[in-house]
């Protein structure tokens, strides 16, 4: 009686600590704040929050969006319709910039480094 009380506290405890680590959020590799270049080389802002969405220092224009992972790499949906990806590649981070209207699947109109800040 003992050892299967044993057995059950045991699998019971173990449970209470999975349950427990499920609602445990870790930080993702594009959550945070990157230093990105548009497509004249200036340099902008965009931070990544855990909740999915996005904003950014580039212009008036393009200060809110979304965000998520997608294949390996973070895609951004901004206010004006443009798109951004991160994506590494090589041991480096790159972003790629999408006209409004087009898809990631298509040509990027730019293509420059991204350093993440934090």
């Amino acid at each position: 009686m003992i050892r299967n009380f044993r057995n059950t506290f045991a699998r019971v405890s173990a449970i209470v600590l999975l349950v427990g680590f499920s609602n445990i959020s870790f930080a993702g590799e594009y959550e945070g704040s990157w230093l990105l270049y548009d497509t004249h080389g200036g340099g902008f802002e965009a931070n990544l929050d855990k909740n999915g969405t996005a904003s950014g220092t580039h212009g008036d224009a393009m200060k809110h969006g979304t965000w998520k992972e997608v294949d390996n790499a973070a895609v951004i949906h901004w206010n004006t319709g443009w798109i951004t990806k991160i994506s590494k590649q090589d041991g480096k981070y790159i972003k790629t910039a999408y006209k409004p209207g087009t898809e990631v699947t298509d040509k990027p109109v730019d293509t420059s480094e991204a350093k993440k800040k934090n």
